[in-house]
């Protein structure tokens, strides 16, 4: 059984990692607000994009844009685009596992040949490790992202795709669905079709498409299709790679702060678990000590 000295130490060992804790606790909380203002600012806005663009692509003749046309692959087999999107730096739980697992089961259960572009250090290291062919590997920054900063993500993989090096283009990220939970979903954005979003999508904003909600309209073009669909396609292309990013960050932020508050409350349980055995122990030796005089003293007399 470890003496007080060593309970002390390990009780002042413990509140040191507890302020720390806290202190990563308080700053993520800080990011989180932020993250999750960016991201429910634009989501409705990204929906919506994207329900004009499938609405688009069923209505408008493909012969006005590159994207809305299908190219035949020049590859046997056919390949699979990937975005994969993570964090930076640990300390989130099963964040980045959950999200490394459900591409697994995806490319094994499709059978699918996978190439990726990957934003975030902890994907970079996961596909190093899996001996996964990377295509780019892209900076993930701590703060709000401008969506200009998309533009070489998206510029790459509308190259690739339409050179007809792939089949299909997917984002892989975290969806925020609230603090304390943050789903893995993996999105096809091209080709567009109105079944783009995977099936269990959360309810947040799966609903907008839902075909029983889904608006259908007649467009008429000024001045033409081709101009207006040339500075519209890309742009909401963007937007979903944007829209993913800011989602990631917002999960990323939201699991930091629930890890590291759950590491502070166990520290403090620790100590006060620690301050109970230290007093016991205490007691426990004042008592032989006056057990030990009393003894003696008795021998004496």
């Amino acid at each position: 059984m470890p003496g007080t000295l060593e309970i002390k130490r390990r009780i002042k060992s413990i509140k040191s990692t507890k302020k720390i804790t806290r202190a990563m606790q308080m700053v993520s909380a800080a990011k989180m607000r932020k993250a999750q203002s960016a991201t429910l600012a634009s989501r409705s806005y990204a929906d919506l994009a994207w329900q004009i663009i499938t609405n688009l692509s069923s209505k408008v003749d493909p012969k006005y844009h590159k994207l809305l046309q299908k190219p035949e692959s020049k590859i046997n087999p056919k390949k699979i685009g990937i975005i994969l999107i993570t964090s930076n730096r640990g300390l989130i739980g099963g964040f980045n596992a959950n999200l490394t697992n459900a591409l697994k089961k995806y490319v094994s259960g499709h059978e699918l040949i996978a190439e990726f572009v990957s934003v975030g250090k902890k994907g970079r290291e996961s596909l190093v490790r899996m001996k996964e062919s990377i295509l780019a590997d892209f900076p993930k920054y701590d703060k709000t992202v401008a969506i200009k900063e998309i533009e070489p993500i998206s510029q790459l993989i509308v190259s690739e795709y339409l050179s007809g090096k792939y089949e299909k283009i997917v984002v892989v990220y975290t969806h925020f669905v609230s603090t304390i939970t943050q789903k893995p979903i993996i999105k096809q954005v091209l080709p567009f079709t109105s079944t783009n979003h995977q099936k269990d999508l959360p309810k947040t904003t799966a609903d907008i498409h839902d075909q029983s909600r889904v608006l259908h309209f007649e467009y008429t073009f000024e001045p033409s299709p081709d101009t207006v669909l040339e500075h519209l396609v890309p742009r909401i292309l963007e937007s979903q790679i944007y829209q993913a990013i800011l989602e990631s960050d917002a999960s990323e932020h939201s699991a930091r702060m629930v890890m590291m508050k759950n590491a502070t409350d166990a520290a403090t349980e620790l100590v006060d678990d620690l301050t109970l055995a230290y007093n016991q122990l205490r007691q426990a030796n004042i008592t032989k000590e006056l057990s030990e005089i009393t003894a003696g003293r008795i021998a004496l007399e």
